[in-house]
C-alpha cells in the first residue's frame, strides 16, 4: 500500500554533480562559440565581416560562411562534439532539434569530418508535424531552419555525448515563419528603424536601436516519486483534483526564506550548467508558495535573453531528477498557493549601451526619458487588448486573476513620482525629477540608502520599476518571444505616430521649437491615456469595478481574447512593420485556439481516469469500513433495539450518507462530463475553445470540490494519490 511505502521519509539517490572550484569568470560562456572563441578561429578579415554584419552591416559572402562553419566545426570537435543541429522554436511551446553528423565518407571504410557554410546557414527538417495553422498541408513536408547569426552557436551536453547546437529560425517551403524567433528578429527591426529616426529629432544618432530583456523564471519543486503517483501532473503538468493543506503560504514563511539543501544542491548544479551556456543568472530565492522558487538573469539583448531562457527551462528540467526531483513550470501547478509567472523586465537600448527609459539628470534627458515613457504608456494603451492576447493560455487562464497575479485587466502603474510628473506636465507647470533620493536612518552604525523615485507594485501587470517596465503578467512555461514581439511592435508604432505629430506641428507653426511641440504632444497623450495608469491594488474588486467604468477590457477566456489577433487594425499593424503577414497571423491564431482546446480535453480526460480509477475506488473502500463501523454498532447487545436513539450511531449514520452523497454526485458528473467532451468533439475550434471554458471548465471544477471533500475525510493509508501536503511540504 501507498502509506507503507511513501508516508515515511525516504532517501533520495542522487547523481553526483561534478562541482568545479572554478570561478564563474573563467566558466562563463566556455560551452558557447562566442566572439572570443572567433578570435582564435577566425582570420582577422572574416572576424570583421561577422561582427559587421550581425551590427546591420552587409551579409557575408560564402567564403566567409565556409571559414566560420570550419572553425565552428574545429572548436566543437576539440571539446568532444559529434553532431550539430539547427535549434529552433517551433510553434508547439518547445525547442526542436534534428542531429546530424559531421562524418562524411570518402573512400569505403573511412571518413572525414565536414561541415560547409552551406549547411551552417541552412537546414532542412521535415514541418508537416509541426503546427502551422493551415499554412502548408500535412503532405506538404519541407521546411527550412536557417542560422541566426546574432544567438552565438553553444555546445548541449549529456551523459554521454555533446552536440552543436546552432540557434536557428524556422520557416515553410514557400517563406513563412514557422516559429517565434523570426517574428522577434522582425520586430526588432522595426523599433531600431523608429526609434533611430525619433532619437535625431533629439539631435541624437544611432546605428542601432534594441530591446533588452531579463526575465525572472518561477517555478516549483516536487519530489519524483509523488510526482510519478500522479496521472495529472504527468499528462497535464497540474494537479486537477487535491486537497489544500491546512498549511499553505498564510504565514508568509516561505518567500526569501533559508533554501532547503537539496533545492541548493540543485540551484548550484542549474547555476554551474547555465554559466557554460553564457546565461548571466544572479539571482535566486524562495518564493512566496511552498516548494515554489525563482532563477532571475541580468539585462541582455532580447533575442539571445529568449534563447537563453529556452535553454535555462531545459536546464531546469533535465538537472530535477538528478536529485529526485521534478520541476514543474505549469503556471497553476497546485490550486489554493501562488501560481507561477515569468516577469519580463523590458527596455530599450542603443547600439551606444544607453537606456532610453533611464532617467537622466538634466532637463534635456528628462525630456528625452519623458518621451520614450510616454510612447510605452501610449502604446499600451491603443493595444492592450494584444498585449493581453500575447500572455493568454490555457495554463495562464487558470492563474491570471486568482488574487496572486494581475488580473485579465491591463494596466500601467507608473509609480507616485512619474504619475505627478505626467500630471504636471498635462497641467501646464513646470516639471524637474532626479534618478534618486536618499532614505536617512539616523543611526551613526547604519548607512544612507540610496532611494527609487517609483516604489514596486506587484500587482500591476504592466509596471514601470525604475530604467525599464515589468510585464508581471506573462506564465511561467510560456515563451517569452511573443510578448517581446508585440511590445516591440506596438512600441514601433507609438514611437512613429509621437514623430508625425512632433513634425505635423513644427511644419504647421515653422517658429515652433521642438522642446515646445514634443511636450504639446506628449500632453495630449497624457489626456488621451489616463484611464490606462493605475497605481491602487490591482487584485481588488474594486479595481475591477472601476476598470469597467473606464471602458477596459476584462476578457478571461483565453479564447475570447486571442481574437484580437485578428482583428482587422492589427493584422495590418503586423503588416506595415512586417513583424507577421496576415496568414502568419491567422495561423498562430488557429495555432493558439487548437492548442486551448487539445491542453484542457486532456485535461478533463485525465480527470475522468482519476476519478474511476483512485477517487471513487478510494472512497468505496472507505464508505465499505464506515459501514462495517454502522453494522458493528447496531450489533452490540443491549442496542439492536435502541439504535435510533444512540447518538453515536446516528453520527456514524449521517456521516456515511455524507460520504455516499459525496461518491454519487462526484460519479454523477464526471459520467456528465465525459458526456459534454463527445458532445464538443467535432465543433470547430474556436466554438469548442469557448464550450470548454463555459461549460467543461467549471464542471471539472464541480467535480473537484467533491473529490477534495472525500479527500479530507478517506484515510491517508486507503487515498492512493500523493496529498498536497506531502508535494508541497516534503523535499
Amino acid at each position: 500500500m501507498r502509506g507503507k511505502v511513501l508516508r515515511k521519509f525516504h532517501k533520495v539517490d542522487i547523481i553526483p554533480i561534478n562541482r568545479t572550484d572554478e570561478p564563474v569568470s573563467e566558466m562563463f560562456g566556455e560551452n558557447v562559440f562566442n566572439l572570443r572563441k572567433m578570435e582564435k578561429y577566425l582570420s582577422r578579415k572574416t572576424l570583421i565581416k561577422f561582427r559587421d554584419w550581425i551590427n546591420g552591416g552587409e551579409k557575408i559572402d560564402k567564403h566567409c560562411a565556409d571559414e566560420i562553419a570550419e572553425a565552428m566545426k574545429d572548436w566543437a570537435i576539440s571539446k568532444g562534439v559529434t553532431h550539430y543541429t539547427h535549434w529552433f522554436q517551433p510553434m508547439t511551446g518547445l525547442t526542436a532539434e534534428k542531429h546530424d553528423s559531421f562524418i562524411k565518407p570518402t573512400i569505403p571504410g573511412q571518413v572525414i569530418e565536414e561541415f560547409s557554410g552551406d549547411k551552417l546557414i541552412c537546414g532542412e527538417p521535415d514541418a508537416s508535424s509541426f503546427p502551422s495553422g493551415g499554412i502548408r498541408s500535412t503532405f506538404e513536408a519541407r521546411g527550412y531552419t536557417a542560422w541566426d547569426p546574432t544567438s552565438p552557436a553553444f555546445i548541449m551536453e549529456n551523459a554521454i555525448g555533446k552536440i552543436l547546437c546552432i540557434p536557428s529560425i524556422f520557416i515553410s517551403y514557400t517563406g513563412e515563419a514557422l516559429d517565434k524567433k523570426l517574428p522577434l528578429l522582425r520586430s526588432e527591426e522595426a523599433i531600431s528603424k523608429s526609434v533611430i529616426r525619433f532619437l535625431e529629432l533629439f539631435g541624437k544618432s544611432a546605428k542601432k536601436v534594441y530591446s533588452t530583456c531579463g526575465a525572472e523564471q518561477e517555478y516549483f519543486l516536487i519530489d519524483r516519486e509523488y510526482f510519478n503517483m500522479r496521472q495529472d501532473l504527468l499528462l497535464a503538468n497540474r494537479t486537477l483534483i487535491g486537497s489544500s493543506s491546512p498549511k499553505g503560504q498564510q504565514l508568509e514563511d516561505q518567500y526569501f526564506g533559508a533554501i532547503k539543501e537539496r533545492v541548493m544542491n540543485f540551484m548550484n548544479a542549474v547555476e554551474e550548467e547555465s554559466y557554460k551556456y553564457g546565461i548571466p543568472l544572479t539571482t535566486r530565492h524562495n518564493e512566496v508558495a511552498p516548494n515554489q522558487y525563482e532563477f532571475a538573469p541580468v539585462f541582455e539583448d532580447s533575442n539571445l535573453a529568449t534563447d537563453h531562457n529556452q535553454l535555462l527551462m531545459n536546464i531546469m528540467k533535465k538537472i530535477a531528477p538528478r536529485f529526485g526531483l521534478v520541476c514543474l513550470l505549469h503556471e497553476k501547478p497546485f490550486a489554493g498557493v501562488n501560481g507561477s509567472g515569468k516577469h519580463v523586465n523590458w527596455a530599450l537600448a542603443d547600439d551606444k549601451g544607453n537606456n532610453l527609459f533611464a532617467i537622466g539628470n538634466t532637463p534635456e534627458e528628462n525630456l528625452q526619458f519623458v518621451a520614450f515613457l510616454t510612447a510605452v504608456v501610449r502604446a499600451v494603451y491603443y493595444h492592450y487588448d494584444l498585449l493581453y492576447a500575447s500572455i493568454v493560455s490555457a495554463g495562464n487562464e487558470h492563474r491570471l486573476g486568482a488574487n496572486e497575479a494581475p488580473p485579465a485587466i491591463i494596466s500601467v502603474f507608473l509609480g507616485e513620482t512619474i504619475d505627478k510628473l505626467l500630471d504636471d506636465i498635462e497641467h501646464g507647470k513646470k516639471f524637474q525629477i532626479t534618478s534618486k533620493g536618499v532614505i536617512d536612518f539616523e543611526l551613526s552604525k547604519l548607512p544612507l540608502l540610496g532611494k527609487d523615485n517609483t516604489d514596486r507594485n506587484r500587482t500591476s501587470p504592466f509596471a514601470f520599476t525604475g530604467s525599464k517596465f515589468e510585464f508581471r503578467a506573462v506564465g511561467s512555461s510560456q515563451k517569452i518571444s511573443t510578448p517581446l514581439t508585440i511590445l516591440n511592435t506596438i512600441m514601433a508604432e507609438s514611437i512613429d505616430c509621437m514623430y508625425d505629430e512632433i513634425t505635423k506641428l513644427m511644419k504647421k507653426n515653422k517658429k515652433m521649437k521642438f522642446d515646445d511641440a514634443l511636450i504639446e504632444v506628449i500632453r495630449n497623450i497624457v489626456k488621451e491615456t489616463k484611464n490606462i495608469r493605475f497605481d491602487g491594488n490591482n487584485y481588488s474588486q474594486e479595481w475591477r469595478d472601476e476598470a469597467k467604468r473606464r471602458g477596459l477590457q476584462n476578457e478571461p477566456s483565453a479564447v475570447r481574447a486571442l481574437k484580437a489577433f485578428v482583428k482587422s487594425d492589427n493584422i495590418k499593424l503586423f503588416e506595415k512593420y512586417k513583424v507577421f503577414t496576415k496568414n502568419e497571423i491567422m495561423s498562430r491564431y488557429h495555432i493558439w485556439v487548437e492548442h486551448y482546446c487539445t491542453v484542457l480535453t486532456i485535461e478533463a480526460n485525465t480527470l475522468i481516469e482519476m476519478i474511476n480509477a483512485n477517487v471513487i475506488p478510494d472512497a468505496l473502500r472507505y464508505q465499505e469500513l464506515v459501514l462495517n463501523n454502522v453494522k458493528l454498532l447496531q450489533e452490540i447487545k443491549g442496542l439492536k433495539d435502541l439504535h435510533d436513539e444512540y447518538e453515536p450511531l446516528k453520527d456514524l449514520r449521517m456521516h456515511l450518507l455524507d460520504i455516499s452523497n459525496k461518491i454519487y454526485y462526484t460519479r454523477k458528473n464526471t459520467n456528465r462530463l465525459a458526456e459534454l467532451l463527445t458532445e464538443i468533439k467535432d465543433l470547430e475550434a474556436e466554438e469548442k475553445g469557448v464550450k470548454i471554458f463555459e461549460e467543461v471548465k467549471p464542471l471539472m471544477e464541480h467535480i473537484r470540490k467533491h473529490s477534495d471533500e472525500l479527500e479530507r475525510v478517506v484515510p491517508d493509508q486507503l487515498w492512493s494519490l500523493p496529498k498536497y501536503r506531502e508535494m508541497l511540504f516534503l523535499i
